[in-house]
């Protein structure tokens, strides 16, 4: 049983005010990790950000604000389409300001990469395993010498 999750999706980046260019989001899903989303947004072949999204995140701004920090997410209605708002928050930029990036995805299309996510791990039954995480960080803390 396949136990990944991809998808790539155009989505839309904000620039100024009201201005939106294209570019890639690619969505993924890893059951090993089944908290998190990570998403890369790429344009003309380049690597823009990655981010590691929290699952649980994703799908409730879908339906409502939520968010305080470095990522923001609520829905937002653009005539007949309903879209998810992302906002990303950067590191600190000369002027004492922070880098911010404003993305916007079909509400649709990130509703049904969410559904084959909880396919594989449905809400409320992922794991953690605390045993297999400490047993890798002790080894590979065993095998570091000074």
């Amino acid at each position: 049983m396949n136990s990944f999750v991809h998808k790539s999706l155009v989505v839309q980046l904000q620039a100024g005010d009201t201005d939106r260019f294209p570019v890639l989001a690619h969505l993924s899903y890893d059951a090993a990790d089944p908290f998190a989303v990570t998403v890369v947004f790429s344009h003309d072949g380049r690597v823009l950000a990655r981010w590691q999204l929290d699952r649980e995140m994703v799908a409730e701004g879908l339906t409502r604000p939520v968010g305080v920090g470095d990522v923001r997410m609520r829905p937002e209605s653009r005539g007949t389409w309903q879209e998810l708002r992302m906002e990303f928050y950067g590191d600190a930029r000369a002027d004492g300001g922070r880098h911010h990036a404003v993305v916007f995805a079909w509400a649709a299309t990130v509703s049904a990469f969410l559904r084959e996510t909880y396919e594989l791990v449905a809400a409320g039954q992922e794991e953690v395993r605390i045993d297999d995480f400490l047993a890798g960080v002790l080894a590979e803390g065993g095998r570091a010498t000074s």
